[in-house]
């Protein structure tokens, strides 16, 4: 179906989304990326040049009659979040994605679709193919690593740009002009337990938790939506309490930035209890499924009979564990007093893996306010050091903070409301952007954030809407036309 993407308009952008589509980019392994954007950099005879952390930057001259303009930055990031559901045979490392047509939506095969930020890029690198579309002088930015780190915004240095303004592509509603976001850091806590023979009499249970929607673990966490570790905590909480249930194993959720679609555990319990466990266990996952019906039609929770395994946690530690993912802080924590229905401060409990005599819990917490996200990782910190976690705080990120006297920002809110009768949402969002952290090394560049409606980011329900798409390229096309003059 790849080549009825192809087909649709503009087809100069869809063309260029399929060429990226195909070379596998997951985070931290963007290497076959970079040289493919550094081919088409040369192979279009632009300077082209690849920094130290790896991020590409290709410049373009102004076309005729432009050559007065500020120069512009068109900013998006190559790397792409690798979610699949659990039943899509699929690899990362190898594949190219494949995609399909459904209605006005481009979506992919039981992945992620890679439109956040692939949209964007293609959107460059049409402009910069182009031979008729007029623009000033370009500096096309492609960032690294923006999903699990943002290493690339935050290792480009000062001086290697010269743009007075910078358009970032990575904003995933059409009517959006964003002008601010979060800020992060990642939560990760870990510790060591002794594992413990199976019990006598014992009979084993694997629980599965999934069907959930997941998402973009910022932009969706204030949408009422299941987290799979949340979930699962609950039910083991419930058999331990009533039934001596005991762990052996737990696999749930993936990366920090999506809300965790599944979880999977192994159990055992005294046989005794085993048509009274079963019984419960139904009721508490039909009333979990009640709760969620609206938002998780297509949550399942099963309990399945297994063979016995040979280990199980050390109880204490279990106990502590279970009660620490039922006291920690998961989805908002804060809303913001300033803007309103802006998220301000929320967290995701994005991987809990217990196995082998290691616990590991990986969470994400944001905040467009600094002392609000570290008053929240210090509540996590706190939680998870009260059961003998070593918690560790990384990947700390700035946010972006509004300028409403942005000029950028007057002109294309007048470009929007000229062109599509309405006025365009001035916002910030509760994502992490790139923005942010650039400014520390370019802060008087002017700074604004737009793109085409995408829904599903971070799960395998990603879709692009094709009729956004020509309305955001034609809105591209007019801002490049009345960039100011220097």
């Amino acid at each position: 179906m790849n080549s009825e993407i192809r087909k649709l308009q503009p087809e100069q952008l869809w063309n260029k989304f399929a060429d990226l589509n195909a070379v596998p980019r997951p985070s931290k392994k963007e290497e076959r990326v970079i040289i493919f954007m550094k081919d088409f950099g040369n192979e279009l005879g632009l300077e082209t040049l690849e920094d130290e952390v790896g991020n590409v930057i290709i410049k373009k001259p102004a076309t005729a009659g432009m050559e007065d303009r500020k120069t512009i930055v068109l900013q998006s990031h190559l790397d792409m979040v690798h979610q699949k559901n659990a039943d899509t045979n699929f690899d990362f490392d190898t594949q190219g994605i494949e995609m399909y047509i459904e209605g006005d939506w481009v979506k992919a095969k039981g992945t992620t679709l890679g439109a956040d930020n692939g949209l964007g890029v293609a959107t460059i690198m049409a402009i910069l193919e182009s031979k008729n579309i007029q623009h000033p002088a370009i500096e096309a930015l492609f960032t690294i690593d923006e999903e699990t780190g943002m290493t690339g915004a935050m290792g480009l240095k000062g001086g290697l740009l010269q743009g007075e303004i910078l358009l970032n592509l990575d904003t995933e509603e059409d009517e959006e002009i964003g002008v601010g976001c979060a800020g992060g850091i990642d939560v990760s806590a870990t510790r060591t337990y002794v594992e413990k023979n199976i019990p006598e009499n014992c009979i084993a249970y694997k629980i599965e938790v999934k069907g959930l929607k997941g998402g973009h673990s910022g932009m969706d966490i204030h949408k009422g939506l299941g987290n799979a570790n949340k979930i699962m905590n609950r039910l083991l909480f419930d058999g331990f309490e009533n039934f001596g249930l005991r762990v052996s194993e737990i696999d749930g959720g993936g990366l920090r930035n999506a809300i965790p679609r599944e979880s999977y555990t192994n159990v055992v319990i005294d046989v005794v209890h085993e048509d009274a466990f079963v019984f419960e266990m139904k009721e508490l996952a039909q009333d979990i499924k009640t709760e969620l019906k609206t938002m998780e039609p297509d949550l399942e929770i099963k309990v399945s009979k297994i063979s016995t395994p040979n280990k199980v946690m050390d109880l204490g530690v279990q106990e502590g564990l279970t009660r620490a993912l039922y006291a920690a802080c998961n989805g908002v924590y804060r809303m913001s007093a300033d803007i309103p229905e802006l998220v301000e401060t929320s967290n995701n409990i994005a991987r809990v893996i217990v196995k082998d005599g290691q616990i590991k819990i990986g969470c994400l917490t944001r905040s467009s306010v600094e002392s609000s996200k570290m008053d929240l990782a210090n509540m996590l910190r706190a939680t998870f050091e009260l059961i003998g976690c070593d918690v560790e705080f990384s990947g700390s990120y700035p946010g972006w903070s509004p300028n409403m006297d942005s000029d950028i920002l007057q002109l294309m809110s007048k470009l929007y409301e000229d062109i599509n009768g309405e006025k365009a949402h001035v916002a910030a969002c509760h994502a992490g952007l790139e923005c942010g952290i650039l400014g520390t090394n370019y802060p008087e560049m002017d700074m604004i954030s737009f793109g085409p409606t995408i829904k599903g980011a971070h799960s395998p329900d990603e879709r692009a809407s094709i009729s956004s798409v020509q309305k955001y390229w034609n809105f591209v096309l007019e801002i490049l036309k009345q960039i100011p003059s220097k």
